[in-house]
C-alpha cells in the first residue's frame, strides 16, 4: 500500500477489501447466495446477502475463519473495466447486481475487482493484495435485516456488519469501545433504572416516561424554561392538530406529506397531527399588526410533534414517531438578525456546558441549487451566521449547498463521553414561510416589509436528548439531574423513624431523597442504591441519631466524614444550584 496514503485512506481500502473477502467467504459457505452491496463505513464495513437461511452466531465465526485463510493467501486485487453487456454476463445469476448495472448511465465506466475467486461490481479503491490485511485485525460483529435499497417493499436481506483496522491492537481498543457503548446503551439502562419504556402493542415509536424518567425530564424542562426567561423569550402553547389549510399553506403537504400521519375528518374538514410547531407560531404572529418596535419576538415552545418514521429505523429514544421539540422562533428585522444569531449560539453553548458537553463543532450550510428567496437575503443571512460563529470563536466546517431550500443554517454537533458525535442544535433561516403566510411588519419608513424568521432548537427533541444524556453519563447523572438524589439507609429497623425523618427533611427542602425501610440488610440496601446509580447513601444508626447527623457514602464508594443534616443539605443545595457535574 502506498506510503503517500493517509491513515483514513488506508483504513478505507482495508475495510473495502475486507468486505469483498467476507463476501467470498459467505459464497464459499452458501454457493447459491445472492450478493447485493458491501461498502466501507465508519469504523468498519458491511455486506448484504440473500441467503437460504438465517445466519447464526456460530456462522459468523466460521465466516471469519474462511476470511483469515483468504487474506493469508496474499491475493492481488485486480481491476478490469468492462462494458455494461460484459458486466451483465459476469453477474448473470446475481439479480441485485443486474439491477445496479441496469441503473448505470450508458456512458459510465463499469469496472470489476477480483480477489482470489471472487469478482464484484466495484469502482474501488482497494489494497494491492490481501496481505495488507492482518488476519487478527478484523472481526464480524452482528447480523441485521436490511431492505434492498432501503425500500420496505423490496426484499429483506441479511446484512453482516464487521470492523477492520490496521493492527490487532487497534481492533482490541475498538472492541473495548464497543463494549462500553453496549454497557451505556440507553435502552438497556432505561429498563434497569426504570426511566422509560416503549410498547409495540400500543403503538411503535412512542415513549412512556416512567416516574424516575419524568423527574429528570422535569429538571431539564425547569432549567430550559428558566434560561429562556432569562434570554428574553416568551413561552407558547399551541394545538396538536391543524386543518389541512395550514399545512397546504406552509408547504408541508406538498413537500413533507410522506412524514405526516393520515388526516382526521372533523366538521367536514381534514385535520393533521402537527409535524412542526412553526405554522402555529406564525398564526400567533398574525393576530396583530407588527411594528419594527415590536421586534425581535422570541417565542419558545416545548411542543410535541408527530412524524412518521419507518419501523425499521425506530431506535429507542433516538428515533421515534412522537417527540417534544425544544422549539423556538425568532421574528426580527434584517438589522437585528446578526445579534440574534450570536445570542442563540451563546445560549446554546451555555446550555450544552450545563449538561456536561464541552466538545462542540459547528457546520455552516449554504444555499442549495433549488431554493427560494432573494439572493441578497441569502447572502446577508449566511454572512450573519458566519460572523456569529467567528465572534463566538467556534470551529466550523462549511457545507456548500447543504442548506434547506428555504434558508441557510448552522448545525451544532456535540461529542459525548465516548467521543461519538451527535447532531443536536440547529439554527435555521426561513425565507419560505414568511412569504407563504404573507408575514409583514411596519418598518421605520412606514412601509410593510417581510420579517426574518429563524427556527431554533437547542436540544433538538427531549426524547433524543435524553437518550444521548443517558449514554453520556452511563446512567450516573449529576446530582441536579439524578431522579433519586439520595437514599437514607438505617443500619437496623430501630432507626427507621430517624431515617424517615431525615429523608422527609431533605424531601421537604425540595430534593429527591427517600428512605429505604425495606426488610433487606443494610449492605444490600447500599448495593441496591449503588446499582441504581444514586449519588448519595446516608447511613444512620445510633451515633447519627444521637448527634443529629448522617454518615455519607457516594455511589463511587467514597465515604465522607459524618455531618449534620443541615450541613449535608447545604452541600447538596450548592451542587444543585451550581449544577455541578460530579
Amino acid at each position: 500500500m502506498a506510503d503517500t496514503l493517509t491513515r483514513d485512506e488506508r483504513l478505507y481500502r482495508i475495510r473495502h477489501t475486507t468486505a469483498h473477502v467476507m463476501a467470498e467467504a459467505v459464497l464459499q459457505m452458501f454457493p447459491d447466495a445472492k450478493i447485493a452491496i458491501g461498502p466501507p463505513i465508519d469504523n468498519g464495513f458491511y455486506y448484504d446477502f440473500d441467503l437460504p437461511r438465517s445466519l447464526k452466531p456460530e456462522d459468523l465465526e466460521q465466516i471469519e475463519e474462511k476470511m483469515r485463510e483468504i487474506v493469508k493467501g496474499k491475493h492481488a486485487l485486480t481491476r478490469e473495466v468492462v462494458g455494461k453487456e460484459k458486466a451483465r454476463e459476469i453477474f448473470h445469476d446475481q439479480p441485485f447486481k443486474l439491477e445496479l448495472i441496469d441503473d448505470l448511465p450508458e456512458d459510465v465506466e463499469v469496472s470489476t475487482y477480483t480477489v482470489d475467486t471472487f469478482v464484484d461490481l466495484c469502482k474501488g479503491p482497494h489494497v494491492e493484495d490481501t496481505g495488507a490485511i492482518h488476519p487478527k485485525s478484523f472481526k464480524l460483529l452482528n447480523v441485521a435485516g436490511a431492505y434492498w435499497r432501503g425500500d420496505e417493499k423490496r426484499p429483506m436481506l441479511q446484512r453482516i456488519y464487521g470492523t477492520a483496522w490496521e493492527t490487532p491492537k487497534e481492533l482490541r481498543e475498538h472492541l473495548n469501545w464497543l463494549a462500553e457503548i453496549e454497557k451505556r446503551d440507553h435502552r438497556k439502562l432505561g429498563r434497569e433504572l426504570d426511566l422509560f419504556s416503549t410498547h409495540e402493542e400500543a403503538g411503535s415509536g412512542l415513549i412512556y416516561w416512567h416516574p424516575k424518567g419524568a423527574r429528570i425530564r422535569t429538571a431539564i424542562e425547569d432549567f430550559w424554561r428558566e434560561e429562556h426567561r432569562r434570554g428574553g423569550y416568551e413561552l407558547l402553547y399551541t394545538p396538536h392538530v391543524g386543518k389541512s389549510w395550514l399545512w397546504e399553506t406552509s408547504g408541508h403537504l406538498g413537500f413533507y406529506a410522506e412524514n405526516m400521519y393520515s388526516p382526521m375528518e372533523l366538521d367536514n374538514a381534514d385535520y393533521y397531527a402537527k409535524p412542526m410547531n412553526c405554522p402555529f407560531h406564525i398564526m400567533i404572529y398574525q393576530t396583530a399588526k407588527r411594528s419594527y418596535r415590536d421586534l425581535p419576538l422570541r417565542w419558545g415552545e416545548l411542543g410535541t410533534v408527530y412524524r412518521y418514521e419507518r419501523s425499521g429505523v425506530l431506535h429507542g429514544l433516538l428515533r421515534v414517531r412522537g417527540f417534544t421539540q425544544d422549539d423556538a422562533h425568532i421574528f426580527c428585522t434584517p438589522d437585528q438578525v446578526e445579534d440574534e444569531i450570536l445570542e442563540v449560539l451563546q445560549f446554546s453553548m451555555r446550555m450544552w456546558h450545563a449538561f456536561g458537553f464541552d466538545r462542540i463543532k459547528a457546520y455552516l450550510s449554504t444555499r442549495p441549487e433549488k431554493s427560494v428567496g432573494d439572493q441578497a437575503d441569502w447572502d446577508r443571512a449566511t454572512e450573519s451566521l458566519r460572523k456569529a460563529l467567528e465572534a463566538e470563536g467556534m470551529e466550523y466546517e462549511l457545507d456548500e449547498g447543504g442548506g434547506a431550500f428555504y434558508g441557510p443554517k448552522i448545525d451544532l454537533k456535540v461529542q459525548d463521553a465516548l467521543g461519538r458525535e451527535w447532531q443536536m442544535t440547529t439554527v435555521q433561516f426561513d425565507f419560505n414561510l414568511p412569504e407563504r403566510f404573507g408575514m409583514t411588519f411596519v418598518d421605520k419608513d412606514g412601509q410593510e416589509k417581510r420579517p426574518y424568521m429563524v427556527h431554533r432548537a437547542l436540544l433538538g427533541s427531549l426524547e433524543r436528548f435524553f437518550g444521548v444524556l443517558i449514554e453520556h453519563y452511563g446512567g450516573a447523572f449529576p446530582v441536579w439531574l439524578a431522579p433519586v438524589q439520595g437514599v437514607v439507609v438505617p443500619v437496623a429497623p430501630a432507626f427507621n423513624d430517624y431515617a424517615d425523618q431525615v429523608a422527609k427533611t431533605l424531601f421537604d427542602a425540595g430534593y429527591r431523597f427517600e428512605a429505604d425501610l425495606s426488610d433487606n440488610r443494610m449492605n444490600a440496601k447500599i448495593r441496591s442504591a449503588q446499582t441504581s446509580k444514586v449519588p448519595y447513601m446516608l447511613v444512620v444508626g445510633e451515633n447519627e441519631q444521637t448527634a443529629g447527623q448522617v454518615s455519607v457514602r457516594t455511589r463511587t464508594g467514597e465515604r465522607l466524614d459524618p455531618m449534620s443534616v443541615d450541613a449535608f443539605l447545604k452541600m447538596v443545595a450548592k451542587k444543585v444550584t451550581d449544577r455541578e457535574l460530579i
